[in-house]
Parts: C-alpha cells; structure tokens; sequence
C-alpha cells in the first residue's frame, strides 16, 4: 500500500473508526475458528474457515490503513465475548455481519479518502455476503 496516497490528516473520529474495524475483525476472528469447530458438518466448517480468511485479510487491511495514518500499531483487542455453542454463535455472526455492513458503509460515505473509501466498501460486500452464509446456516442447520 502505498503510504503517500493514504496519508492526508486523519481526522480523529476516522481513526476511531478504523480502531474500532480492528477489534471487530480480531474479534470475528477468534470467534469464527471456535464456531468453525463447532460446525455441524465438514461443508460447513469449510465455509465459516472461508469467511475467517475474508476477516483476516480486513484485519490486515485496517492495521495497515492504520499504520499508514497514524505511523503507531493498532492495540487490538476483543471486545464480545463469543456465544458457547453453534446455533448462537451463527446467530450473533449473522447479526455482526449485518451490523457490520452498515458501520463499514458509513465509513466510505464519510471519507474523502479514496483508499479508505475503498477498503471499508470492498470490506462491507464481503460482509454481506457471509451474513447471507450465516442466515442461511441458521435455516438450514
């Protein structure tokens, strides 16, 4: 990533923003592996895997972004707590992803920045799209 075209003082409530991705992904993350394991059957488990791989790359994404704006490292931290059992842990991954879409969204419309405009909106269709794994693992399983 280029650092030069990132960098334009970012205004604190960005940051905030990014900060508060970080810990979102960190946390989709730690909870995905264990619901991964939890997984009804190998199809599945192999899906809420994909779906950590995509949270991965967003974490990966944001600590760079992060990085580049600010020069410091990001702290992640977990901030949920992850259900104890399967048919929770979709439930809640359903209702994070949804809720998720709509944060990512209202970064890119508050940004000028291209390179964060971008991120946050490639990062909020994949969010869509494994809310629609997640409901259909609710009706299906």
């Amino acid at each position: 990533m280029n650092q030069s075209s990132v960098q334009s003082s970012p205004n604190k409530e960005v940051l905030n923003d990014i900060s508060k991705a970080i810990n979102g992904e960190y946390t989709a993350i730690y909870c995905y592996e264990l619901l991964a394991n939890q997984a009804p059957n190998n199809e599945i488990k192999k899906r809420i895997l994909e779906i950590r791989s995509d949270e991965i790359r967003h974490y990966e994404t944001f600590w760079h972004l992060y990085i580049s704006l600010t020069g410091k490292k990001p702290s992640p931290q977990i901030t949920k707590q992850c259900p104890a059992d399967y048919r929770s842990g979709v439930l809640a991954a359903f209702i994070d992803e949804q809720e998720t879409v709509d944060f990512y969204h209202d970064i890119s419309r508050n940004t000028d920045n291209p390179v964060i405009r971008d991120a946050f909106t490639r990062a909020s269709a994949d969010e869509q799209n494994h809310a629609v794994w997640f409901l259909y693992f609710m009706n299906n399983y």
